[in-house]
C-alpha cells in the first residue's frame, strides 16, 4: 500500500472511531449495563458469596481479577451486536457505495469497544478498592497487569466484531456472544479449580482466561506466576490473530456479494 493509500485508510479509520464512540456514548442503556452489572457481580460474590467460599486468601482479592476479565466480558458482548446492527441496517451498504477501506468499520467498533471497557474496568477497580480490595502489586506489576488486559480486551473485540458480521439479527448476535459472559465462569475467577469436580477441573485449568485470570492474581496481590504469564500471552496474541483475520475475511466476503 502506498504512503497516499495508508494515510487514507488511516483517516478512515479515525472517521469510523469517532462514529463509534459517538454511537456507544448515545446509547446510554447498554453502556449503563456494561457499568453496572459487574458492579453487581462483584457485590454478589463479595458480600452474598464470599463468605462461604475458601480461597486460602481475602475473597475481594481474589475474586477482582475474575470481574475484571468478567468486565471485558460483557463490553465485547456489546460489541457484537452493535456491529449486527450496522450490518443488517443499511449502514454497510451505505458505506459500501464509499470509497472507504474495509476495516476501517470494525476498527471503529473495536476501539469503541476498547474505550469502553477501559471506563468499566476502572469503575470497577475503583469500586473494588471501597470494597476492600488491597493490591500489593508496584507500578510496573500494575502496568503489566493493564497491557495484559487491554491484548486481552482488543482480542476478543474482535472476535466479538467477526460474530456480529456473521450474525443474521442483532438478537442472534446476542446469543452468539454469551459465550464471552459464561466461560468466566468455569474459570478459576470465582472459585478454585481444586473444588471443581474432577471431570470440570480439566477444563477450567486448560481454557484461555483461567491463566489470563492468574496471572493479573500474581501480579495485583503477588500469588505463584508459574508458567501462567506467557501462557496467557500466547493465549491472548493467538485469539488476537485469529480473530483479526476471521473478522476482516468475513467482512469482505459479506462486502463482495
Amino acid at each position: 500500500m502506498s504512503h497516499q493509500g495508508v494515510v487514507a485508510a488511516c483517516s478512515d479509520a479515525v472517521t469510523m472511531i469517532d462514529r463509534s464512540v459517538r454511537l456507544a456514548r448515545r446509547n446510554v442503556d447498554t453502556l449503563f449495563v456494561s457499568l453496572l452489572l459487574p458492579l453487581l457481580m462483584m457485590a454478589l460474590f463479595v458480600y452474598v458469596f464470599g463468605g462461604a467460599i475458601n480461597t486460602g486468601t481475602e475473597y475481594v482479592n481474589y475474586v477482582v481479577p475474575g470481574i475484571l476479565l468478567l468486565t471485558t466480558g460483557y463490553g465485547a458482548a456489546s460489541t457484537a451486536m452493535v456491529v449486527a446492527d450496522d450490518m443488517h441496517n443499511g449502514m454497510i451498504d451505505r458505506l459500501r457505495s464509499l470509497p472507504i477501506h474495509s476495516f476501517a468499520v470494525l476498527t471503529g467498533h473495536v476501539v469503541a469497544s476498547v474505550a469502553r471497557n477501559a471506563t468499566s474496568t476502572a469503575i470497577v477497580v475503583l469500586a473494588s478498592l471501597a470494597m476492600g480490595f488491597r493490591p500489593v502489586g508496584g507500578v510496573l506489576d500494575w502496568l503489566a497487569a493493564i497491557g495484559l488486559l487491554l491484548l486481552y480486551v482488543v482480542a476478543l473485540s474482535w472476535l466479538a466484531a467477526a460474530l456480529g458480521v456473521i450474525a443474521r439479527s442483532v438478537e442472534s448476535a446476542s446469543t452468539l456472544s454469551f459465550f464471552m459472559l459464561f466461560l468466566p465462569y468455569l474459570s478459576s475467577a470465582f472459585v478454585r479449580p481444586e473444588s471443581m469436580p474432577s471431570w470440570l477441573r480439566p477444563v477450567s485449568e486448560h481454557q484461555p482466561i483461567t491463566p489470563v485470570i492468574e496471572t493479573v492474581r500474581s501480579l495485583l496481590i503477588g500469588t505463584p506466576m508459574a508458567n501462567n504469564g506467557w501462557t496467557a500471552l500466547a493465549w491472548c496474541c493467538g485469539l488476537l490473530l485469529f480473530s483479526f483475520v476471521l473478522a476482516t475475511s468475513l467482512y469482505r466476503r459479506h462486502n463482495n456479494r
